[in-house]
């Protein structure tokens, strides 16, 4: 079914920099707390979270 379903180098490694900097904007806005600093966090940490569970399940095709 998802015989077809893998990640090139190229967009692992934007995967990862994307993971990268929604889990920094994530931390830094949970340690400063600003107004309306809940949503930002779920705003930062979904794409950080489905990222990375996609970089761990989705296999790299060289």
């Amino acid at each position: 079914m998802f015989d077809g379903l893998y990640l090139t180098p190229i967009t692992g490694s934007l995967l990862l920099f994307l993971v990268v900097s929604c889990g920094h904007l994530y931390r830094d806005n949970w340690k400063k707390q600003p107004e309306g600093w809940r949503l930002r966090s779920w705003l930062f940490g979904v794409p950080a979270g489905v990222g990375l569970l996609m970089l761990a399940f989705i296999p790299l095709k060289f």
